[in-house]
Order: structure tokens, then sequence, then C-alpha cells
């Protein structure tokens, strides 16, 4: 329960950090020191039905002498069998090596009564455990654990420890810092007190609004703040404000009088003097890189490289190890070492190698923060080395990995640093600019000259730099091919989408610490219909940056806009057009402003010789957007939003379906189909690339090779849906003993599969068993539930086809009668009345209604085209046809009937056009227009 967790995380969260000198390595067990203020009492008796779970937090602390000692008192109502649960083991974390825990009090609270846990001796145990060795952290961290024994649903467990901090390497100086509870939380009594010696120059700070608290002066030269928890519940920040907008929810208290200070006590743990012995492997590293160059950037660069690639990242937080970094030799020999252990060494290496350095800290994450904050040490997590290089300062970062020469110049993301020095220092700012190097680029190769709406042949070279490529390269050297196959596999799907891949290879180069990935393969059409021209997006600045702001709050309109960390990306992309690009042509921007949402762009774009090329970068620099510049921004990103570039198909460009034709004559497909097998073999038990081969085959018309595929998939798999696909190719080719197996196999695979029962039906049907198929759909449409509507539809379809005209629009009567106004069901009776030729004035009114009602209207304009057919409107049909088809370009049934209206209008050659592209998509095309007496 989370809870419980920040209950006994506040005995960590709320003090000081390290300590003095080993304390005790199991709890200590003492009365509560007199300096405790008691609050009221815990009666359980009186608890209203509504009590809160956490009904006492109260956080104390003394400051006096250079130790922090933190009371923290906790009661907590197990109101129901899941809290119950939750609290039910007692763990207290503590590190020995940073001070004492002392346990006050453990009991459970039981109406009246008060149970003792610690009576008769040391109830809890002590567990010695790495807990965050996979984050690679070794902490010293030890448990002191207790199961409540006979803790009930009603009970309440109080808890009241303390723990005991002295730092010495702070020379004598504190800090602290408390946890804040908000509303909603709720709680009977909680509060944070600090006491401390009126003499002593202590400052503290919250952050929160609407704060009114004052330490006041108590009797023996004390002074006290208290503040009542929770306080109101704070104002919402937008989750894009820089950190500094962000309120810290602590109460922190420091002796340290400035930031110099801070710097100033930290000095001595950094200096670097005799720490590399004459004739040490150090020594011989630095004799190595000395010989190497006398240029200072190449030193610099190469005694980096040495400590990101040869000593790996170990926190060390043990003993003092929270300020107190290794000794360079030790760990150059045991390989390893937390980000104090490496700055000590890069700063060792950099002066014995005569590069002037100095080590800094900075907060990793709360960097903008660090100057609205009181000095402390604890205001950052990790520590770098400023060098300076030609007067250039270089920030180099120990713990990252795979910094060359052309990274030096590169700008970390804390925002602020602290340099150490013996003098002392104050805050200084590091501004950030664009890397050198792209972190990221991708070379992508596209080739569409099989046709629109043919899958996309594509070769692409992915290059990652630094420590991504590093981590790419460890987890390589651990994985089988599958593994790395998968995991180019996942790389390449977030940027070009599903992809089946027939070749890849990872290459790492470890001199330019850059891990390359090429691949080759499929994926599925990027070309989309959009009003009557296919269009293809090109864009890759626009799509990759995420700029909503949200300032509408009044209380919001002065917070600047932060755009994130500092990353690089580079995205070149060729496309092969076909028809040599005859007829294409580029829409939207070709060139980009230098800026689009606090982003740096920069766009190249062209076509030529029926190839299009498009180069974007991007640098995010983490810009800040200032109040009075949103608007021009939010107006030039949505300009370039609405203006995304796009590769625009001529208008006359020819339907899928005679691409697939033309293709298939031309053997274009043959690319196609050898990368398939390609991608198949090398995972032939994975059903995806037979899936994704199954898609392309339906959609050139090779039924056979579909067949192949699904059967495959049935052996790996078997699904209805599988089946029934098969079968309805077996019908297509005339197989009716294969076609009638399969939908028996589906729907003893899914008994309940509206697909495969009205699949019986039709073939029940089509084989003379009107009888039998009616009876089917009827045991359906009296079971009712959501399908009765559609088996309905195929009932009067059915009765229609074989002769029964009267009962079908009765059966469609009925049906309206329950669902008055479905544009699905006006569409089917306008349809039978079309085919049957029957009631036509009144079928175009059903068909015009179910037009007006319907969210996609062209199948309802097949049916409308085929009443004004019977009708003898010719014009009126076509119009209706080209409606339909340019919306869904390979409809079968409007491509034969257009076929047949345009004959019939003396069109012939477009007709047979037509009529070529129906029989291909469907062979039965004459077959079922015949029995409705249409015939080319």
């Amino acid at each position: 329960m989370k809870r419980l967790a920040l209950v006994t995380g506040l005995l960590l969260a709320s003090t000081a950090v390290a300590s003095g000198a080993q304390a005790s390595d199991k709890p200590l067990y003492q009365p509560a020191p007199a300096w405790v203020k008691a609050g009221p009492p815990i009666e359980v008796a009186k608890l209203p039905k509504d009590a809160p779970v956490l009904l006492v937090m109260d956080n104390q602390q003394k400051l006096e002498d250079g130790q922090v000692w933190t009371y923290m008192e906790t009661a907590t109502l197990a109101s129901s069998a899941q809290v119950l649960g939750a609290i039910g083991t007692i763990q207290l974390p503590w590190q020995p090596a940073q001070g004492d825990l002392i346990v006050h009090k453990a009991e459970i609270l039981r109406g009246a009564e008060h149970i003792d846990l610690l009576k008769g001796g040391a109830p809890f145990q002590v567990l010695r455990r790495e807990e965050r060795m996979e984050q690679r952290m070794l902490d010293g961290m030890l448990t002191a654990t207790m199961p409540v024994q006979g803790l009930a649903v009603g009970d309440v467990l109080h808890l009241a420890v303390s723990i005991t901090r002295a730092d010495p390497t702070l020379k004598g100086d504190l800090q602290t810092y408390a946890p804040l509870m908000f509303q909603p939380v709720r709680s009977q009594f909680a509060r944070v007190r600090l006491l401390w010696p009126a003499k002593s120059d202590i400052r503290w700070k919250a952050y929160a609004d609407k704060l009114d608290a004052k330490p006041v002066d108590l009797p023996g030269g004390y002074r006290e703040l208290a503040i009542t928890l929770p306080l109101d519940k704070q104002p919402e920040i937008p989750g894009d404000a820089p950190t500094r907008f962000q309120k810290l929810p602590i109460l922190e208290a420091t002796s340290f009088a400035n930031w110099a200070a801070v710097s100033k006590v930290m000095a001595p743990l950094y200096a670097t003097e005799g720490l590399i012995a004459p004739g040490s492997p150090l020594a011989a590293e630095v004799a190595r890189i000395k010989a190497a160059s006398a240029d200072p950037m190449t030193r610099t660069a190469q005694a980096l490289a040495l400590v990101q690639d040869k000593v790996r990242y170990l926190l060390m937080g043990m003993d003092t190890g929270n300020y107190v970094p290794q000794r360079p030799a030790d760990t150059w020999t045991l390989r390893y070492g937390d980000c104090k252990a490496k700055a000590l060494l890069l700063l060792a290496l950099l002066r014995a190698l005569d590069v002037e350095a100095e080590p800094v800290l900075v907060s990793a994450q709360l960097g903008d923060l660090v100057p609205e904050r009181l000095p402390g040490a604890g205001a950052f997590n990790h520590v770098i080395v400023r060098a300076t290089v030609n007067g250039e300062s270089l920030w180099l970062d120990g713990t990252a990995g795979g910094t060359r020469l052309a990274d030096l110049r590169d700008t970390p993301p804390f925002a602020n640093a602290l340099p150490v020095r013996p003098a002392g220092a104050e805050l200084i700012k590091i501004a950030r600019h664009a890397n050198a190097r792209p972190d990221t680029v991708l070379d992508l190769q596209l080739d569409d000259s099989a046709g629109i709406g043919m899958p996309t042949l594509f070769h692409a070279d992915v290059t990652v730099r630094g420590q991504l490529a590093e981590m790419m390269n460890a987890a390589g050297a651990q994985a089988s091919d599958k593994d790395k196959r998968d995991m180019v596999t996942r790389m390449l799907s977030e940027t070009i989408g599903e992809a089946q891949i027939g070749d890849w290879a990872l290459a790492y180069d470890p001199a330019a610490s850059i891990m390359k990935v090429t691949a080759a393969g499929v994926i599925t059409t990027r070309w989309k219909k959009e009003g009557q021209r296919y269009r293809q997006s090109l864009d890759t600045a626009v799509t990759q940056i995420d700029f909503s702001p949200d300032r509408a709050r009044p209380a919001w309109q002065a917070i600047p806009v932060a755009t994130g960390g500092v990353n690089s990306a580079v995205y070149r992309t060729t496309l092969k057009l076909p028809a040599g690009g005859a007829g294409y042509a580029l829409e939207g921007d070709t060139k980009l402003p230098a800026t689009l949402g606090g982003v740096q762009v920069a766009r190249r774009a062209g076509l030529a010789n029926g190839v299009v090329t498009v180069e974007d970068r991007l640098d995010f620099v983490g810009a800040e957007i200032a109040p009075a510049d949103l608007v021009a921004a939010r107006t030039a990103f949505a300009g370039a939003k609405a203006r995304q570039l796009r590769v625009i198909a001529p208008a006359d460009a020819p339907s899928r379906v005679a691409v697939a034709l033309a293709a298939a004559k031309s053997g274009a497909l043959k690319p196609i189909e050898a990368m398939f097998a390609k991608a198949i073999a090398a995972n032939p038990e994975e059903a995806s690339g037979y899936r994704s081969r199954y898609s392309f085959r339906v959609g050139t018309l090779d039924r056979k090779g579909a067949i192949e595929d699904l059967t495959r998939l049935i052996a790996l798999e078997p699904q209805a849906g599988d089946y029934l696909a098969r079968a309805s190719l077996y019908e297509a080719q005339g197989q009716k003993d294969r076609q009638r197996a399969d939908i028996e196999a589906a729907l003893k695979l899914d008994p309940a599969s509206v697909w495969a029962i009205g699949s019986m039906a039709s073939f029940k049907a089509d084989g003379g068993d009107v009888a039998g198929a009616l009876a089917l759909l009827d045991e359906q449409i009296a079971n009712g539930g959501e399908n009765k509507t559609g088996y309905l539809s195929q009932k009067a379809t059915l009765q229609a086809e074989h002769g029964q005209k009267e009962a079908a629009l009765a059966t469609l009567e009925a049906a309206l009668a329950e669902k008055p106004g479905d544009p699905v069901l006006l569409n089917d009776r306008c349809w039978i009345k079309g085919t049957q030729n029957v009631a036509l004035d009144t079928a175009l009114k059903d068909c015009t209604k179910a037009i007006e009602l319907a969210d996609n209207p062209a199948a309802i304009l097949d049916s409308r085209a085929m009443v004004y057919f019977r009708l003898g409107r010719m014009d009126d049909a076509l119009a209706d046809l080209d409606a339909a088809l340019a919306a869904e370009p390979t409809m079968g049934a409007s491509l034969y009937l257009r076929g047949v209206v345009q004959r019939r209008m003396g069109k012939a050659a477009a007709g047979d056009a037509d009529l070529l592209l129906a029989r291909a998509i469907n062979p039965l095309s004459d077959e079922r227009y015949g029995k409705f007496g249409i015939r080319p």
C-alpha cells in the first residue's frame, strides 16, 4: 500500500545525508527524547466511521551541534483487509554508517487496550541486503523488520522511531528535509516540527503556497518551527513548466551560509595531489595519453574515454560514501565507481595531463531549481568535471558513455552547477547548445516503384552514438541472433511502422562510439487517399515535436514553456516513385523556420528524376519559450503542422487493382515476394511474416499464394478467421468441397462466429438447400442479441436471391420496425428492390435516406446506382458509381455495374476496363449479376 511506503520512507527522506562514526548495526530501544513534544492522544474507541487510514504523522527534528535527530511517530488504522495486509509487517530501513535507528514504541491499539510489541526483548530482525543492485547502487542499507502478530481489522498500529545523523564531511554544518502533506490527503494529526538552538544560524524554507508559519523562541534557548499538516491543496502547475516553477513538497533547513560555503566544504574531497603515484598503473595511462598527443583537446577526450569506457558505474553510498569519493587508484583497480569516484579519477588524470579542470556539483533532475533552494550539499545529486581548454568550458560526465573528441563541446542538461573550490564559489549557469554530432541518424530508402498500394521495399541505416550505442552494444553482446533481430525490428517499427525484415546487421565502432543498424525489408504502403488524390507524408520534423502548451488559466500565463533536454537527430529519406515520378509533386513546406516549438530545425527537400529526397535535422537544446513569445511560437508550429511535407500522386493515378495487375504482369512484384521470402525464412515459426505476406497476396489477387500462407498460419495456430478467409478464396476458385470443409472447421473452433454462421448459410443456399440456410439463420434470429439485425439482413438477401421477393421485403419490414431509420437495413431494402426490379420509386427513397444517415455511403451509392440502372437513368447511375468508387476504389460490384452502364452508354473501352478489374477482384461477378438478369 502506498501510504505505508510513504511512512517508512520518511525515515530516510526527512533527514540529513551521511554520518560520521560507525553507529549500531542493530536497532536501539530507548524512550523518546525529552525534546519531543507529544501529540494528542489516540482514542481508538472514539474514531468516526470515516476516520482516515493515516491517523498520525508526526515528524520532529532537532538540529544541533552538526547532528540531525529525526523523530517519527505514525498511527495507521487497519480499516480493511487490504490495509491490514499492507501494514502487517513493519519495515524500518536505515544505514548504520549514517546513524542509529532507535525504536521508542511499537504497539497495537485496540479500544482502550495497548498491546506492547516490544515487550520481552528485541523483536526486530535485521535484514542486510542490497535491494537496488539492479540499479547499480551499493548503499549499505539495513532493514529492521517485524511481523505484527495479532493485528486485526479495526486495530491501530502505533510506531515511534528515531534516526540520528551527523556528518563529519560537512565540518559541523548540517542540512535536513521533511516531506509535507497536502489535501486531499487526510490525517487526524500531522505535523512537521523543527527545533534548533536560537544562537545557531539555521535557515529554513518551504515552497508551498499559503504557508503561514514562523519560528518561535522557547524557554531554554531553542527556536521552534511547527507546521500543521495537511496543507491546502497546491495550485496545479503545467507539466511543461520549467522545474524552477515546480513546488517541492518539502520543508528544508540548512546551516550553510551560502553556496560558497558548500563549495568550500566539499573542496578537500577533490584534492588530487599525490593521488596518481609514480610508477602506478594510472601513471602509465597518463604517460600513454601524453605520448599519443600534445593537443589538450585530444588528451581530454582520451582521459574521458578511459573513465567512461574502462570503469563501470556503481554507486558507493556506504560509510561516508554519500559525499566522499573513492580514491582513483582504488577505482582503477576495482574498475567500478560512482559519479564521485569517476569525477575524481577524471580530475586527477586531467591535471596530470596539464589540463585545467575542477569538479562541479549538479542536480540531474532539478538543476533549474537549484538557485531557488537553500544552500546545501543535498541540493545536488551528481558530480561532473569542468575542464577549460583554450578558454572553452568543457562539461565532462564520467558516468555518461561514448563521449569522443567531436562531442567534448556538447552541453549537459543540468542548467546550473556549483564549482568545488578551496576558496568557495557561487553557482554558474550552463548555457546549452546543439550537440556537435546527432545522437541518431536515420537514412531511409523507400521504393514504391511497384505502384501505389503495393508494399514498400525499404533499406534503413540507423546510426546511434554515445551512451545509447554502448548500451546497445552491451545488450547485443549477450543476445541471440533472434533477440538482436527482434531489437532491430522494434527500433525500426517505432519510426517506419510494422516491418518484415529480410536482411539486418549490427556493427559497433568503439573508436567513434557508434552503433550502426542496417536493415532491409518490406512495410505496408504509406500512401493514403485524401479526397480524390493519393498522398504520402514525408515529414520527419514536425511530427517529432510535441508542442501543445496549455496556458489558458490566468495563473499560468506568466509561466514559460520548457522544451525538454538536449538531443539531436537527423532523418534522411529517399522515395522512389511509381512511373518514374510522372505527375507527382511535393506539397507543404520544403523548408522550415529555424525554430519550431523551441526546437532548432532545418530541412532540405526536392523531387527530381522520379525520386524524392528529404533531410530533416532536429536539435533539442532545452530552450524556454517566454510567455511573450508563446503566441508567435504556437502560430508558427500550427502553420508548419498544417503544411506538413507530402508527395501527391497525379489525379489519374490507377487504382490498386489496376496497379496490382500491371505489376504482376511486369514482374514488379518479384522483389517484394523475394523480400517476404527472406523475412519468413529468417523465422519460419513466426506467424507475422505469413500474415503480412497473405495480406499482400490477397491485395495483389494472388489467391493461390494467399491460400498457401493461410495454410501455414492454420498449421501454426488454427483460428476461425483464417479458415473462413481461406474458404472465401476456395469459393472464388470454385473449390466447393474445400470451401465447406473450412467453414465447418471454423464453426467447430467458434460455433458462435457470425461470419462462420453466415458463410454456412450462404453455402447452403448456393448449393440449393435454401430451407436449410434459412433455418440456420432463423435459429440465430430467435436467440436475439446484438447480431439479430445482421442475421435478418442476410436472411432477406438469401430470400430475394432465391425467388422469395415478397418474403425478403417482409423480413426487412420486421427488422426496420425494431430499428427504424437504420441505414444498413434501408440499404438492404433498396438493394433488394433494385436487384429484383420491384418498387423502384420507394427504393430510391430508401437509398437516399440511408445515404443521408450513413458515415460511409459508398455501398449505398452502389445500391442506388442499381436502382437508377433499372430505371434507365444511366447518367445518374454512373454518377453514383463514380462517387462510390472514389471512396472505395476496389469495390468489385461497383466496378462491374459501372462496366455494364458504360457499355450501355456506348463507352465500350471504359466499360471493358472496369469489367476486367471487377472479374479480377471477384471471378464470380458474371455469375452473381447474371442471377439479376444483368449482363454486359
